[in-house]
């Protein structure tokens, strides 16, 4: 009989679980994230025959939840979640090198975090809850996140959602995704930063009673639930890229959180056939900066026009550094780069004249770090990760390259009414905030 799969903290203090426990609490009691206690080998034969993205998804994930009530119910789960398209899609060679986009924008919320938030509440829904509590669903946001995690949980009457976005600090058509869901999804725009509300989340779980009384689980990319699905989509464009041309192609990849650059390293580590890859940053260099200096000094965040990456203390450095414990060896696995908005705004305009291309943002600090590799570098196979549909940045992108025509499910969210309640950055406002939205709901688990 297989072993279970079980997964530990980062920071070593707390019992190990299953994949489906791990989901269920989100943040490890003594504050860590859950790692897999080791990762298992996928050889490329084992995704023989498998095209679509649930397809691979399935069996890459498959080892991921052996011992887990979840699954026997692997299968629906990715059905139910990757049920709209992502696209590889090849650019004209340039520099004498092949470079492709990896589009993960076309999901309900145009944004990439549709993959992991869809699948996490998927994965949520065929766990078991307590009959009268409803799970709380605590997310903060820097943008994209929040709008994602309430779609995929909106309407679940086991359901509540407390999204935390800082005040002023996103675009107003992510503000709008955040804010237009009411039912059992309550936004609270923070006086801070997004670092402010990640803390004010961590330290939420870190008082056990509230995390009892409320039944808290995290939904940021600090959840398992929502780091492995991000992991299949660079299985699945890995594998994509391989068959196509025999070669293991590097990927660049828009970072703030690391969520997004964890899930490859994971996909990489267990055998995708993943080459280089580079860490995309915009002004916020806590990242790049320790890997120049070894010296690890969060700060607060920077402002910039690629507002989802504004983060000065990335939660997954803690897996990242779980798996790549040496500084050398963390070296050898990754790169970063920086970018300004000058830079960001340069490269909006350059690949609209170059390919028709309209890039957000987010993808334009993938281009530039392209742009800053060598000429023998640029020469080799990179994917450039989409992150984001351009037209939730309409203030930056319309300016530069004219009006970007909007996805419908996105029109449509922006048709609706906003709510939201503005709160102080601490942990009181955010206690507060969730005893109000207690006393406010009128439906329970099992309605």
């Amino acid at each position: 009989m297989t072993a279970a799969m079980l997964y530990a903290s980062t920071r070593g203090g707390a019992p190990l679980l299953t994949a489906g426990h791990a989901i269920a609490q989100g943040l490890a009691p003594d504050g860590g994230l859950y790692v897999p206690v080791a990762l298992p080998n996928l050889p490329l034969a084992s995704f023989d025959g498998a095209e679509t993205l649930p397809e691979v998804a399935e069996r890459f994930l498959t080892p991921f939840f052996v011992g887990c009530e979840l699954a026997s119910r692997l299968r629906e789960i990715c059905n139910d979640a990757f049920n709209f398209p992502l696209a590889l899609r090849e650019l004209p060679p340039r520099d004498g090198g092949h470079q492709s986009v990896l589009e993960l924008f076309h999901g309900p919320t145009a944004a990439f975090k549709d993959f992991g938030a869809r699948f996490l509440a998927a994965s949520m829904e065929r766990l078991p809850h307590a009959k009268g509590q409803r799970s709380t669903i605590l997310v903060a946001t820097s943008g994209d996140t929040g709008g994602a995690v309430a779609a995929a949980f909106h309407g679940r009457p086991w359901a509540r959602v407390v999204v935390l976005f800082p005040k002023g600090l996103v675009s107003p058509r992510q503000e709008k995704q955040l804010t237009c869901w009411d039912d059992n999804v309550q936004a609270l725009a923070v006086r801070g930063t997004f670092d402010d509300c990640q803390r004010m989340v961590k330290e939420a779980f870190a008082e056990e009673a509230l995390r009892e009384r409320y039944a808290l689980t995290s939904a940021n990319s600090i959840n398992l639930g929502r780091l492995l699905p991000q992991a299949t989509y660079y299985a699945w464009a890995s594998l994509q890229y391989w068959r196509r041309h025999g070669r293991r192609p590097g990927f660049i990849i828009p970072s703030g959180n690391l969520g997004n650059s964890m899930a490859c390293l994971w996909a990489k580590a267990v055998g995708l056939p993943i080459g280089p890859v580079l860490l995309a940053h915009n002004a916020n260099r806590t990242v790049p900066d320790f890997l120049a200096t070894g010296e690890w000094l969060p700060r607060t965040s920077t402002a910039t026009l690629a507002s989802a990456m504004d983060v000065g203390n990335p939660s997954n450095m803690e897996r990242l550094r779980t798996l790549h414990p040496a500084l050398d060896s963390l070296r050898s696995a990754v790169r970063a780069t920086v970018t300004d908005d000058a830079a960001i705004q340069q490269h909006i305009v350059a690949e609209r004249a170059l390919h028709g291309e309209v890039f957000c943002p987010h993808t334009a600090v993938a281009a530039d770090a392209w742009a800053q590799l060598s000429p023998t570098e640029r020469a080799q196979d990179w994917v450039w990760v989409a992150t984001a549909h351009a037209a939730k940045f309409p203030e930056t992108v319309e300016p530069l390259v004219g009006p970007v025509d909007v996805p419908p499910a996105l029109a449509h969210l922006l048709e609706l009414p906003s709510h939201s309640t503005e709160v102080a950055a601490t942990l009181a406002a955010l206690r507060g905030a969730l005893e109000a939205g207690a006393a406010a709901a009128s439906s329970t688990v099992g309605q």
